[in-house]
């Protein structure tokens, strides 16, 4: 898939067959969120593999929005260590490039995903770091569930005239 396309195509998917993911295709999401650009090329980034079904079930308990997670085989959560920070306050966005990055790899490899927000809910960051047992200067951003699409879904033109400004407001 050409990387516009993949842009352009992909969407959240919430609902994922029982299919295994095979391990060079997550490699090659890893590999994706590495590449990401950061300020300073501070790379402040951790990446956590889940595919333990009971921590999924225990995420389900303080995360709202986490129901994928029953059906998803694996997830990655996204890290920010703020001990790797060169410039005080971009850890976050690039943890989101870096989650960009692994979406979009996942989807030109045929794997369904959903951005699952962690930060900058207070209570989300506190329970995933008492589940995983991670040190204080490591922030969990965000979590991303991975499958293969048990729905398909369309693309959507999202492009709006009305919001683009040129020189000025």
């Amino acid at each position: 898939m050409e990387a516009i396309e993949a842009i352009l195509t992909r969407r959240s998917i919430r609902s994922y067959t029982d299919k295994p993911i095979d391990g060079h295709l997550l490699q090659t999401i890893l590999e994706a969120g590495f590449s990401a650009p950061s300020a300073g090329n501070q790379q402040p980034w951790h990446f956590v593999l889940l595919d333990d079904k009971t921590l999924f079930e225990n995420i389900l308990t303080f995360h709202p929005h986490a129901h994928m997670l029953s059906e998803a085989q694996k997830a990655i959560l996204v890290c920010g260590d703020l001990n790797l920070e060169k410039f005080k306050g971009y850890w976050m966005l690039d943890c989101s490039a870096a989650t960009q990055n692994m979406l979009l790899a996942a989807h030109a490899s045929s794997i369904g995903s959903c951005w699952l927000g962690i930060y900058p809910r207070e209570d989300r960051i506190i329970k995933m770091r008492e589940l995983l047992n991670m040190p204080s200067h490591v922030v969990p951003f965000s979590l991303i569930s991975l499958g293969y699409p048990a729905e398909q879904k369309g693309m959507e033109n999202r492009y709006s005239q009305a919001r683009i400004h040129y020189n000025a407001w």
